[in-house]
């Protein structure tokens, strides 16, 4: 089985667009989001019929909560505020409403639940179920904490927009790998959280490329793709629509 990951797509329907078309030429089982599908970009309605018409299976990212929080909206920076504000004017009741029903977690046995370790936890910010929190730059004792909440042999998480691999080895030790685009594989006796860069709004330092992620359970290896989109209209759109134009910014490095 190959498992595709994407997150943060962020209303950024142009880079979801074309990860989707490369997508269909990799004999891909099933999608799954991490969250945060909207806010930010201006075509978010756009994105969850797409995630809708595709059966994309999406966890709950810290921008939906905001949609449905109140409390939480208000604690989120002006800038982001405006742009949650512009996302909800965009959306049409049925897009709100799919949206206000994500889960913060989802759980997946991909095969045989046996030593190979298949079993798949899916989290926007940190497992074992935070929408919120960051992973960023995570002390060992923190990584060791975190792997001790969860049972999966591997996690993936959204969130930080970066590319991150951190494994914890059978005698326990916890390392931070180096995660680039192409083909790694896995090894079977350890367990991985991943976190696999951003479709709409990528922060890795690589390229501006959306950025997504395949899982093939069979081979036990784990590949980033960088597709290239249309960051101009994009970009044209954001401004037209009124969202700050620090959003547009962010796609043009």
């Amino acid at each position: 089985m190959r498992l595709a990951v994407i997150t943060d797509i962020h209303g950024n329907y142009r880079a979801l667009q074309a990860v989707l078309s490369d997508i269909t030429g990799q004999n891909i089982a099933r999608i799954v989001s991490l969250g945060d599908n909207v806010g930010y970009g201006p075509e978010p309605d756009e994105v969850v019929r797409t995630l809708v018409q595709h059966r994309i299976t999406s966890v709950r990212g810290n921008h939906e909560l905001a949609l449905v929080n109140p409390a939480y909206h208000n604690q989120l920076n002006p800038p982001t505020r405006l742009s949650l504000d512009l996302t909800r004017g965009l959306l049409t009741q049925a897009s709100l409403d799919w949206l206000a029903e994500l889960k913060p977690t989802l759980q997946l046995t991909t095969g045989t639940d046996d030593e190979t370790g298949h079993r798949c936890r899916f989290v926007h910010g940190c497992p074992p179920d935070s929408t919120t929190t960051y992973l960023l730059n995570p002390t060992v004792d923190r990584l060791q904490h975190i792997f001790a909440s969860y049972p999966e042999a591997i996690c993936f998480a959204g969130h930080t927009h970066t590319l991150d691999i951190y494994v914890t080895h059978p005698d326990a030790a916890v390392e931070r790998l180096s995660l680039q685009i192409g083909r790694r594989n896995l090894a079977r006796n350890s367990r991985y959280l991943i976190i696999p860069g951003s479709v709409g709004q990528p922060r890795d330092t690589i390229s501006n490329r959306a950025k997504y992620a395949i899982w093939d359970q069979d081979l036990n290896s784990l590949e980033i793709r960088a597709i290239p989109y249309d960051v101009e209209t994009t970009v044209r759109l954001i401004n037209e629509r009124g969202f700050p134009a620090s959003n547009g910014l962010r796609l043009q490095w």
